[in-house]
């Protein structure tokens, strides 16, 4: 079934950058600039933008201005404008820091990772051991998935500066998303261990996701809890939660986890066939097969179709859970569980042959199943 996992909910800290350094003046260019800045620190973006654009009339190539205008429009979220600002000032001023560093944020913005990642380089030529653009170099790395060099840049950055939270996070990202997730439970322990009260709620899910692919659910409870103490609502803590209790086979509580989602999120067709599994599990079969049908009315899902057909096989509904097991065999024809139960069927209609050649036809694909192969030994 498709998940809910950390990717979704990337930990992506926000790397301050300070301005440029206004030289001292009275006169108007750089009193400009440094209102301009102000207000940039400020937030009052209008204002800022409206000192830049004063400023670029004085000064049609002021590389404060052309500058100012990119961040101002960076924090804006347009980054295509930023864009141009920022290759405006390079072409007039090519070796200045701040373009290059606003150039580089607005190309990551836009999922241009190598783009980024060339600027960035550009920029470590002049500022090699600069901590925030090595992290954002490790950070780009990681989105084009080379692990290697990905890793060697945050260790490089541990090295220099060891409780770097940019790199903690960043390392544990990156082991997670090579499902290393031992080592990314590592990296995200030394963050939660610097500030276990006030811990971020990435954090916190970060390590309940860890210890959910690691199957060790009891340990993940106790972070998604945190997260849940002080947002009742939060999606992946309550994501965590459901599936962790899932994980040990505690229905009951797993269900009352995915009901809390479907308060806020009634139409998530992946929650509806979680907790329909969590119904039949508690052997509810009316209520179980109302939310597979609530799952499939929204889009096909190949798990709510399984789950009503165990449904009815639960109900000894033996044809009807055949034919829904048939219908999905063509979108997951390699499903060894889809062949058996449809054996399981056939063998209480006493239809031994039947089972043995849809086993046989499993077999015939090249899969090697030891659940298969038994069955298929006790039947011949």
């Amino acid at each position: 079934m498709a998940g809910f996992d950390q990717d979704q909910n990337d930990v992506e800290l926000d790397h301050p950058q300070q301005g440029p350094e206004i030289p001292e003046g009275n006169d108007p260019v750089t009193e400009l600039s440094k209102k301009g800045y102000n207000y940039l620190k400020e937030g009052v973006l209008a204002e800022a933008q409206a000192a830049f654009l004063e400023l670029l009339e004085l000064e049609p190539k002021n590389n404060y201005a052309l500058v100012g205008l990119g961040d101002v429009s960076r924090k804006r979220g347009e980054f295509e404008k930023a864009t141009a600002y920022y290759q405006e000032c390079l072409r007039q001023h090519p070796s200045n820091n701040y373009a290059l560093f606003g150039l580089a944020d607005s190309y990551k913005a836009l999922g241009l990772y190598h783009r980024a990642l060339e600027i960035w380089e550009e920029y470590l030529k002049q500022d090699p051991d600069n901590i925030t653009v090595l992290t954002r170099v490790a950070d780009a790395y990681r989105k084009v998935r080379n692990f290697a060099l990905s890793k060697e840049t945050y260790l490089n950055v541990l090295d220099r500066e060891p409780g770097n939270a940019y790199a903690l996070i960043g390392l544990g990202h990156l082991y997670y998303d090579f499902k290393d997730y031992r080592e990314a439970l590592k990296s995200w322990e030394k963050m939660y261990a610097r500030n276990p009260e006030g811990a971020d709620i990435r954090v916190l899910t970060s390590l309940g996701n860890c210890h959910r692919k690691l199957k060790s659910y009891a340990e993940g409870i106790p972070y998604f809890e945190k997260v849940l103490a002080n947002h009742p609502d939060n999606f992946y803590a309550l994501f965590g939660l459901a599936d962790c209790y899932r994980g040990m086979n505690r229905s009951l509580e797993s269900l009352d986890y995915w009901n809390r989602i479907l308060d806020f999120d009634p139409n998530n067709k992946v929650i509806l066939t979680r907790a329909g599994d969590a119904l039949r599990s508690l052997e509810r079969y009316n209520e179980a097969e109302v939310s597979y049908r609530k799952a499939l009315n929204i889009e096909f899902d190949l798990y709510a179709v399984l789950g009503l057909a165990l449904v009815h096989k639960a109900r000894r509904e033996f044809p009807e859970a055949i034919q829904s097991l048939r219908g999905i065999l063509q979108n997951d024809a390699n499903n060894p569980r889809i062949y058996q139960e449809m054996a399981e069927c056939y063998l209480e209609l006493r239809q031994k042959d039947e089972a043995v050649r849809i086993l046989s036809a499993f077999q015939r694909r090249g899969i090697k199943n030891s659940q298969i192969n038994e069955m298929m030994n006790r039947l011949r």
